[in-house]
């Protein structure tokens, strides 16, 4: 790939953060982030439900709220695709190759109303998959999500990158490892005992389980420090139909004086 390439790669990725951050919300493993990209020409609708497993909440001085957004509803829209032709800007694009984008939104209830009052929370990433430009090239995404719209009230505003690649052994699949680094906003993120701790690093494995069924998919990804989004998390998901699938999950926190929660996710494809 020549250095006009890689810098208008570049330029565009870090453009198309910087006007879709006021939009979207990410294609996640079980917990956070991955850096899969919604197909182009689809409307994704998710909706995310936490179950705590105890009685025990944060305390009402935390302002690390996100532990108990119990309901989660919000589209998510593909922005790029990675066949230039499709895209708005078209030959402009074509530099650019196979990046894509996704947009969206949140709409979460069940924090208290401490936080209900200002219930709109808004993402974006974009990416690359893999073998994108070269053969092995792990798949790559940059982004940002939880970016509410309260200053220093519900502005998580939890900025990302990450890596991804499929490890095979011959025939054998062993699934796909993940590794990245996240980054908040210091003033609402907090330990147990009210110190700053936002950020850290992402890890995840995840695999089709083919030799059951194509539509079982497995996953266990952890997220770093004691904030509330610092957790290590484990589930699956069945794909119903090539449009609705349910993610089944378990959330362990880091910091043990939050309860785990029970996740289930329903995904719709329009």
């Amino acid at each position: 790939m020549s250095n006009v390439k890689l810098g208008l790669m570049v330029i565009g990725l870090f453009f198309i953060i910087h006007i879709s951050s006021v939009f979207a919300t990410p294609s996640t493993l079980i917990w956070a982030p991955s850096t899969d990209i919604q197909p182009y020409g689809k409307i994704h609708l998710g909706a995310d439900l936490y179950f705590p497993t105890n009685g025990k909440y944060t305390n009402s001085d935390n302002y690390d709220q996100h532990n108990y957004a119990l309901q989660v509803y919000g589209p998510t829209f593909s922005l790029l695709s990675d066949k230039p032709e499709n895209n708005l800007l078209g030959k402009v694009w074509e530099p650019l190759g196979k990046m894509m984008a996704e947009a969206g939104f949140d709409y979460k209830k069940g924090l208290g109303s401490y936080y209900d009052t200002y219930p709109w929370y808004f993402n974006s990433k974009v990416g690359l998959p893999e073998d994108a430009y070269f053969k092995n090239m792990p798949a790559l995404a940059i982004g940002v999500y939880d970016a509410g719209v309260k200053r220093n009230k519900t502005n998580n505003n939890i900025w990302y990158f990450r890596g991804a690649k499929t490890v095979s052994i011959g025939k054998i699949n062993l699934g796909r490892f993940s590794a990245g680094y996240f980054n908040g906003n210091g003033r609402l993120l907090r330990d147990k005992d009210g110190l700053r701790d936002n950020s850290g690093p992402m890890y995840a494995w995840e695999r089709v389980m083919s030799e059951i069924s194509d539509k079982l998919w497995i996953c266990v990804d952890y997220q770093a420090s004691q904030s509330s989004y610092g957790a290590l998390n484990f589930g699956f998901s069945w794909n119903f139909t090539k449009d609705f699938s349910v993610i089944a999950g378990y959330d362990l926190y880091n910091n043990h004086d939050l309860s785990d929660t029970i996740t289930l996710q329903f995904d719709f494809n329009f």
